[in-house]
């Protein structure tokens, strides 16, 4: 089973209008209301392709319960730990004359020291037996920045690989705990982090594997493995973005299944072209762009 850690768990809430007056009262057409988040996402990848996933972290009043319950639709189980204040929602308007969303983020809601004891408790009983753990997403607030470098500590002593998907120095404070896979959501505040030289410098600082996402490619390096350095990408796709929290869910059976790395790429890559924001994958996409990822060494050889 893998473990999803979900700090900041949202509802995203979807209004669509045929064209939006401010100012002046508006009739929406449709409304949607999903549960949102790097790790939901991650955990709603897994879950299509039929993995045993739970998802853990904070989660408060109703829009908790809407969280809870929409993932529990999508067949993940939740060990949320409840908190006082309302977890967020992001809240986009479409206008569909103009073609154009307008989003409205509420801020995160503020964690208590009783709260965060709580959950670090929990998270060490949950975490025990696990084949991996994912650490996903932005953090709330009064959490302090070295949590995913103390939860991936709490993983280690549970001999349990962890996978962290963050940026700036969240990641960075996380390295010296020997992290089993990292992939980088902004260079800001790490650094020697730029594209091109990225992943083998988290790997330099500590991280086993490192990788890096630009558009539709995949860079990544890894600690004493064959060849160390890897370029995946969906070549002849203008314009396309691969979901990052498709592309941790591609690469986790490197470090909980014993995949070789490259089977590992070529699976993550067309699973991150394949799959939306909130982790609902196209299998049929999938299928497809299988055979279209182009995979080289850092020499510009095939590693096979």
């Amino acid at each position: 089973m893998i473990l999803t850690v979900a700090l900041n768990a949202t509802v995203n809430v979807s209004y669509e209008a045929e064209e939006i007056s401010w100012g002046a009262s508006n009739h929406i057409s449709r409304m949607t209301s999903r549960a949102g988040g790097g790790s939901l996402a991650v955990a709603r990848v897994l879950a299509g392709l039929g993995e045993d996933v739970l998802v853990a972290g904070f989660a408060g009043g109703g829009a908790g319960d809407l969280i809870e319950a929409d993932l529990a639709r999508a067949g993940v189980t939740t060990a949320f730990t409840r908190i006082r204040r309302e977890s967020r929602r992001v809240v986009e308007v479409l206008d569909e004359a103009r073609e154009e969303s307008t989003w409205l983020s509420e801020p995160a809601p503020f964690i208590t020291t009783e709260e965060l004891g709580r959950f670090a408790g929990e998270f060490r009983k949950l975490v025990r037996g696990m084949d991996a753990v994912v650490l996903s997403g932005g953090l709330p607030a009064g959490l302090p920045l070295d949590i995913y470098a103390s939860l991936a500590s709490y993983a280690a002593e549970a001999s349990v690989p962890a996978i962290i998907h963050a940026g700036g120095p969240a990641l960075w404070r996380s390295l010296d705990r020997r992290p089993a896979l990292v992939l980088l959501a902004s260079t800001a505040g790490v650094p020697g982090a730029g594209l091109s030289e990225g992943p083998a410098a988290l790997v330099t600082r500590g991280a086993k594997a490192a990788a890096m996402l630009s558009g539709a490619e995949l860079l990544i390096a890894v600690a004493n493995g064959p060849g160390g350095r890897w370029r995946a990408a969906l070549e002849g796709f203008p314009g396309l973005s691969l979901s990052a929290e498709a592309v941790v869910a591609g690469l986790l059976p490197a470090v909980a299944q014993g995949w070789a790395w490259p089977d590992a790429l070529r699976h993550a890559v067309a699973l991150g072209a394949a799959a939306d924001l909130l982790g609902e994958v196209d299998l049929d996409a999938y299928d497809l762009l299988s055979s279209e990822v182009v995979l080289e060494a850092a020499g510009g050889s095939s590693p096979g």
